[in-house]
């Protein structure tokens, strides 16, 4: 069945004014991108404090490379550190330098990562249909600037991004690199330019993203990308055309020139230590082992998608499926009509690659974390917001978009759900055992569920009035909304909780510690202490551990008089101190800050000796 559609022309008819000023549409495109980008990355940004475990690992080698100068080996807390590459950690110095050692300069440069993402994708949706308008020979300016806004809008306002976005660790720059770098690919493909000794300037542009894609992470900064643009290639039986185009070798002379030296210096300083640690542990082996416990099912990220770009992800397999790719390979005429498509109207071809090459690519890898699909939410906006410009064109609905509209508000409805009964299926966090409680009594979830249970049934309603396009706007203002009214306050309780005892106890330890003593952490590894403290800090795992220690550097010759020592109460317990032996600092939240002198200890110890 398929059913009419209405138009919006109110919003038609001033589009259709701005587009006969153009200053003006550019004014308004920027506005609208600074807006989204705001709420979605700028918004209290710095306000909470660093978030363990990853964030501070990333701040504090960034911290040490301003200080100390060495802008060539990472290090953390006296240790070398060779999880990522040094891009991330210049960025941030560089924001350190301009704006001060903070959390805002931790993480400008992921939300700057951000924004370049959407702004670029706005411009290349926009231009698409601007040549799309020329082909049909019909100015439709509704379609281009609204489609536009609509996959700057999903790109920007989905957890993933968000989530990604506020943090300041490398995986937002990877992905600002790799979905910038595709964009350009497309952009220079569909500028279907005679062969020339050099690359167009979009080509360009995708080398040199590549190239920073790899400083930022790796190898699978020029992998991912490259294997996504030969597979669409070789779909359009387009391999060795587009290989004169991109000068792949002088690409590759460019990114080598770009992303060597770094490398190279790091070799050369460290050796074989970097190699095994960087190529060795955290590539191949995240790539063909489980590392750290990071294992999944095969499904993982079907629900990562689900989730991460909800509330949009439900239009997913419509966005795909309007593409019948698999045509190219079932039915030669149709094929032919795909692989004789115009370039620049292939945008929604190759964000179907671009899905689903970084999917595949990270569901065969053995080791996954939430974080590695995110490279895919651009295209995933993409093809989304191409399925929703549809309905600019077709005066009736197709099925498939009205399944996925039904499908949507079953999923609002179910999330609804969730948040009313969500301290039924959650547990309790030991770091901070009031924090649910404390969510509870706000009246956060309650709050969050009516917007989602409002959201749905207005769906509901347009889909039943057979009024399709304001649907997709309905998904972002009610995720704005839940982003305002549940998710920010959420956060500030969580940084209240888990987070502000630690801060406070390492401005405490800042305060009390003397010459040369040592500051000792136990039983949990926070990195937050090490930036917050600006100190190094020793960590030891086990309760038995941690009374070792203290009983040897008393017996030792030379040592400061005392240590300070940051435990859970669960472990100060378990070490069993005499009240005597210690002296206690400052309590916040879970966490005791106490001084341990050792001249006790050691009258204890020769105490001991005497009787035995």
């Amino acid at each position: 069945m398929r059913l009419k559609l209405s138009v919006t022309r109110p919003v038609d008819q001033w589009l259709n004014k701005i587009e006969q000023r153009p200053a003006l549409a550019v004014t308004i495109s920027i506005v609208w991108l600074l807006l989204i980008n705001w709420i979605a990355f700028g918004w209290n940004l710095g306000n909470v404090g660093l978030v363990d475990e990853t964030e501070p690992l990333f701040a504090e080698a960034s911290r040490q490379m301003l200080v100390t100068g060495d802008w060539i080996t990472p290090f953390f807390n006296g240790e070398t550190r060779f999880d990522k590459p040094a891009l991330i950690y210049w960025c941030q110095a560089i924001a350190y330098s301009i704006m001060g050692v903070n959390e805002w300069a931790a993480r400008i440069p992921s939300a700057l990562a951000a924004t370049g993402v959407t702004a670029l994708a706005f411009y290349t949706v926009q231009w698409h249909l601007g040549k799309k308008d020329e082909l049909e020979q019909a100015a439709n300016p509704s379609r281009r600037y609204l489609t536009a806004a609509v996959a700057s809008a999903l790109i920007a306002i989905n957890p993933e991004m968000i989530v990604w976005g506020r943090i300041g660790v490398s995986d937002m720059l990877l992905t600002g690199c790799i979905a910038s770098a595709l964009l350009c690919f497309f952009l220079g493909y569909a500028q279907n330019s005679a062969p020339s000794p050099f690359p167009n300037k979009w080509y360009l542009a995708c080398y040199v993203l590549i190239a920073g894609a790899i400083l930022t992470k790796g190898p699978v900064g020029i992998v991912l990308p490259g294997l996504i643009m030969i597979a669409f290639a070789l779909y359009l039986g387009k391999f060795w055309e587009l290989w004169r185009e991109m000068r792949p070798i002088l690409g590759l002379f460019i990114v080598f020139l770009i992303s060597a030296p770094w490398y190279a210096l790091v070799t050369w300083r460290n050796g074989w230590n970097f190699i095994n640690a960087f190529f060795g542990y955290h590539n191949i082996e995240r790539f063909t082992e489980v590392v750290n416990g990071h294992s999944a099912p095969w499904y993982f990220y079907f629900l990562v998608v689900l989730l991460g770009f909800a509330p949009y992800s439900v239009f997913i397999p419509a966005s795909i499926a309007r593409l019948k790719f698999w045509q190219r390979w079932l039915r030669p005429p149709q094929a032919s009509h795909l692989l004789n498509q115009e370039r620049s109207q292939q945008l929604g071809l190759f964000a179907c690659f671009w899905f689903l090459g970084v999917f595949g690519f990270f569901t065969i890898a053995v080791t996954k974390l939430p974080s590695y699909v995110l490279p895919l939410m651009p295209a995933a906006a993409i093809l989304v917001a191409l399925l929703w410009s549809d309905l600019f064109s077709n005066t009736q609905i197709d099925q498939a978009f009205r399944i996925s509209a039904w499908v949507n508000v079953a999923f609002l409805s179910t999330i609804a759900v969730a948040l009313f009964n969500l301290f039924k299926l959650v547990g309790t966090d030991p770091a901070a055992p009031e924090l649910y409680q404390q969510i509870q009594n706000s009246g956060l979830t309650t709050v969050g569920g009516i917007i989602w249970l409002v959201a749905a049934i207005v769906i509901a309603a347009l889909i039943l009035s057979h009024r399709f396009r304001p649907i997709i706007a309905v998904n972002v203002v009610g995720f704005v909304a839940f982003l305002a009214l549940v998710l920010m306050p959420a956060l500030f309780l969580m940084d209240e909780q888990r987070q502000l005892p630690l801060r406070q106890l390492s401005a405490i330890a800042v305060q009390e510690k003397q010459p040369n003593e040592e500051l000792v952490m136990v039983g949990f590894k926070k990195p937050t202490v090490t930036f917050y403290t600006q100190k190094t800090v020793k960590y030891l795992k086990f309760s038995q551990e941690a009374l070792d220690y203290i009983h040897n550097q008393a017996a030792a010759k030379v040592q400061p008089p005392s240590l300070l020592l940051l435990a859970e109460q669960k472990k100060l317990l378990e070490m069993d101190l005499p009240p005597d032996d210690y002296k206690n600092i400052s309590t916040q939240g879970a966490y005791h800050l106490i001084r341990i002198p050792f001249q006790r200890i050691k009258k204890e110890q020769k105490d001991k000796m005497k009787i035995s």
